[in-house]
């Protein structure tokens, strides 16, 4: 009897003083600075069993999670309890990030997590992890930047293309795009891939598709060692389950990974300055100069045109044409800029143009002097230039001007004073016929103005009393006035996007954007805030229905796989009459 009341009153004390011990509930991650293609395990850890697990909202990160796992031990008569719970988190963009406190309550009493500072950076060559089933996946995902040239010359062009690779008996849904090169030392422009053709190739020698998602044209702006950024898309990759189906097939899971480019060096060469022309403005590429003019022979205050053109293959965005110099008696206006210009992957080409307006005052010859052009040619490796005749214009009719004289030789202005020639018709503008109006005073009793002025306030008094009544009638119709106002309200955010009816990528980026003012209009939230969840969550939050949140996530989720597939202009009409319908209906829910 003493033997089983020593035993009870051991257990009674052991069991007080588990107890007892201070709760303790704590957020581990398993790194602090990450690449936008790796991911963070953090785990919530709690050494007693605790109620209403309340996580943190995980702003800026994808979650996968969480799993749950219990620890019991009994070492030399004490006990030991641990509950975690497990999350994985797939950054979704760059930035310094705070996971928030995580809440638990213990016996009434809530407690909390101190908050974890995450730095995410661009995407490393090699990504860390591999533990879980993601990982194992990305082996089989790869995305690739071919340069078409490692050492180019300053302002020379050279192109980037993205391939995405995928390995055999592989499966990828969609694909979307979360960090995005800058360029900060490149001159940049993409050239668009109308549709995307699947390819046979091979990687690290073995056997592969893969596809071209984007080519980039670049002109370095600076010489030395240049930094490419990578670009990170997000991939939905369909991976195998322990689970079979009733036939005995393994089933699938997809899985969201994050695939990045490596980091390329591009090492850009100066150009050289032995041979450098005094009046080189930074032009590399093989081009063509000439100046032209559309009239030789013309009337004083007449007007014509001087174009000087360049045109060819090389960075025609990035240079100033040459000024002419023109005659001080010739008035010339600012030029305009004609340039038809097309960017392919040989680089930017077309034709350069600047045109200036003349207009002489007095009669005489006006010769404008040759103009030079110099330009770096990469394919000869020196300096070339190109100069454009003279050209004279002559002045036949128009007064003379009081400070210059005419070369009876050549015609052309000389410094020598003269008389100004008075021209035939210089009173032409005094007119000799005058339209004189009556000024005999009217009496204003009785006249038509006094009778309108007598009888139109009796006259609007039946309409002013219509107009009242519809717009009673209509401040009562309160259902039709919300739809009409909704359908208005939608139609004013898709305005941009039905504008780009046809054009595939254009409307769909229109309609996204569209989407997203929608909801930081309505919502007061920033774009970088809108994560699926987040917007679900605040959906819900305002009392939107589950099935119109759906719709309208669906919808986002359609721009987004949409740009990258192919689509009809019957797709297109019909996603435009679903985001009508879902914003007019989102509206008055809200």
């Amino acid at each position: 009897m003493k033997q089983t009341a020593h035993i009870l009153l051991i257990l009674w004390l052991t069991v007080t003083a588990a107890w007892a011990q201070d709760v303790s509930f704590n957020a581990k991650v398993d790194r602090k600075k990450l690449g936008i293609n790796e991911r963070v395990r953090i785990d919530f850890v709690m050494n007693q069993d605790g109620d209403n697990f309340n996580p943190p909202p995980f702003e800026g990160f994808t979650v996968n999670g969480p799993s749950q796992s219990v620890s019991k031990q009994w070492v030399n008569g004490k006990s030991s309890y641990s509950k975690t719970y497990t999350y994985y988190l797939t950054p979704t963009k760059r930035g310094k990030f705070s996971i928030k406190q995580a809440e638990i309550t213990v016996n009434g009493e809530v407690y909390k997590t101190t908050p974890v500072a995450i730095e995410v950076t661009a995407a490393v060559d090699k990504p860390g992890d591999g533990s879980d089933v993601a990982y194992q996946a990305s082996d089989k995902v790869h995305l690739v930047a071919e340069v078409s040239k490692g050492s180019p010359f300053l302002n020379e062009s050279f192109t980037v293309i993205y391939k995405l690779y995928v390995a055999e008996r592989t499966s990828v849904s969609n694909w979307r795009e979360i960090d995005s090169p800058k360029y900060k030392d490149f001159w940049s422009q993409s050239v668009d891939e109308k549709e995307f053709k699947i390819y046979d190739g091979e990687f690290n020698g073995e056997p592969y598709r893969y596809v071209i998602l984007r080519r980039t044209v670049l002109y370095p702006l600076k010489s030395g060692k240049l930094n490419l950024e990578p670009l990170s898309l997000s991939v939905a990759v369909d991976v195998p389950t322990n689970k079979r189906d009733i036939f005995g097939g393994r089933l699938t899971q997809s899985i969201n990974i994050t695939v990045s480019a490596k980091n390329r060096t591009i090492n850009v060469k100066p150009l050289p300055t032995d041979g450098q022309p005094d009046d080189f403005t930074g032009a590399v590429g093989d081009f063509e100069f000439s100046v032209r003019t559309n009239k030789q022979e013309l009337d004083a205050t007449e007007s014509f045109e001087i174009s000087v053109e360049a045109k060819g293959n090389g960075n025609l965005k990035l240079f100033d044409l040459p000024t002419p110099k023109f005659p001080s008696k010739l008035e010339v206006y600012e030029p305009e800029n004609e340039d038809k210009l097309r960017t392919n992957l040989s680089g930017t080409s077309g034709l350069k143009r600047n045109k200036y307006t003349v207009v002489p005052q007095y009669k005489g010859k006006y010769p404008i002097p040759p103009i030079s052009f110099s330009y770096f040619n990469p394919k000869t490796k020196r300096y070339e230039r190109r100069t454009s005749n003279e050209i004279v214009v002559e002045v036949q009719n128009g007064p003379v001007d009081a400070s210059a004289s005419i070369n009876t030789n050549t015609g052309i202005a000389t410094g020598n004073k003269q008389q100004v020639i008075a021209a035939d018709k210089q009173f032409e503008y005094i007119k000799s016929d005058g339209n004189l109006v009556s000024t005999k005073k009217e009496h204003f009793f009785r006249s038509i103005n006094f009778w309108s002025l007598l009888g139109g306030p009796l006259l609007l008094i039946p309409i002013a009393l219509l107009v009242r009544r519809r717009r009673e009638s209509a401040s009562n119709d309160v259902q039709g006035n919300r739809i009409r106002k909704a359908d208005k309200l939608a139609r004013k955010f898709l305005s941009e996007a039905k504008k780009n009816l046809g054009d595939q990528k254009e409307f769909y980026i229109a309609m996204e954007r569209a989407l997203h003012n929608y909801l930081k209009a309505k919502l007061n939230i920033q774009t970088s805030d809108m994560s699926k969840d987040r917007i679900s969550r605040l959906l819900k939050e305002k009392g939107v229905e589950d099935q119109t949140a759906i719709e309208f996530i669906g919808l986002l989720e359609s721009c987004e796989f949409a740009r990258y597939t192919p689509a009809s202009n019957v797709a297109m009409q019909q996603d435009y009459d679903k985001a009508v319908r879902i914003i007019a209906t989102l509206d008055k829910q809200l």
